[in-house]
C-alpha cells in the first residue's frame, strides 16, 4: 500500500512543498523527510482520515518546521553577516512562478494562511479534508478561508493599485486573479 501511495502523491507533496516552502531544492529535501517520517510512523495511521489528509498534515508539520529554522537562520545571518546578498537564478525564476501582486500577498500572509491558501486553491482540497488536516472543524476552516480570502484579494488591489478589483467585488463575481481563482 504505501510504495503505491508515494508514487502517487510524490509529485502532489512536492508541489505543496514548493508552494509552502517558496524553494524547490528545500522542497525535494522536504519530500524525501515527509515520506521517510510517513513510512516510519505507518503504524500510527487510522483510517478515520484519508491516506491523503494524513500525508499532507506531516507535509504540513515538516515545512512548519523547516520555515521556522529558516526564520532562526535568517536572523543569526543577519546579526553575524548584516549586508545584503543578491538573489540566487533559482530564487529568482521560483518568485516567477506567482504573479507580482500575488507573491507580494502570499509574503504578507502567515505560514498558517498560506498553509489554508495553498490547500484550497492550489490543491483544490475540499473543506474537510483540509479541517482534517488542520485538525479544526470544517465550519471554522470555511470561515477562517472567507477572512483570507477577502485579505488576500485586499493584499493584491493594494498592490495593483486598487485597479478594477472593486467592480468585481460589488457584482458578486468571483475575479480571477493571475492565473489562480481565489473561491
Amino acid at each position: 500500500m504505501f510504495r503505491t501511495d508515494r508514487r502517487s502523491y510524490k509529485k502532489q507533496i512536492y508541489i505543496y512543498c514548493c508552494r509552502m516552502l517558496g524553494c524547490r531544492q528545500d522542497a525535494q529535501d522536504a519530500v524525501q523527510d515527509i515520506f521517510i517520517k510517513a513510512f516510519t510512523k505507518i503504524h500510527l495511521y487510522e483510517e478515520k482520515v484519508s491516506f491523503s489528509s494524513w500525508l499532507y498534515k506531516i507535509a504540513y508539520h515538516h515545512c512548519l518546521n523547516m520555515l521556522r529554522k529558516r526564520r532562526v537562520r535568517m536572523r543569526v545571518n543577519r546579526i553575524i553577516k548584516p549586508a545584503a546578498v543578491a538573489d540566487s537564478v533559482e530564487q529568482t525564476l521560483e518568485r516567477q512562478w506567482f504573479s507580482e501582486p500575488l507573491e507580494y500577498a502570499m509574503a504578507k500572509l502567515s505560514v498558517e494562511e498560506r498553509n489554508l491558501l495553498v490547500l484550497r486553491v492550489f490543491e483544490e482540497k475540499p473543506f474537510t479534508e483540509i479541517a482534517q488536516i488542520l485538525g479544526k472543524n470544517t465550519s471554522a476552516v470555511k470561515k477562517k478561508y472567507e477572512r483570507l480570502r477577502q485579505k488576500v484579494m485586499k493584499l493584491i488591489q493594494e498592490r495593483k493599485g486598487g485597479q478594477n478589483c472593486e467592480s468585481s467585488s460589488t457584482t458578486g463575481e468571483k475575479p480571477e486573479k493571475h492565473g489562480i481563482t481565489i473561491r
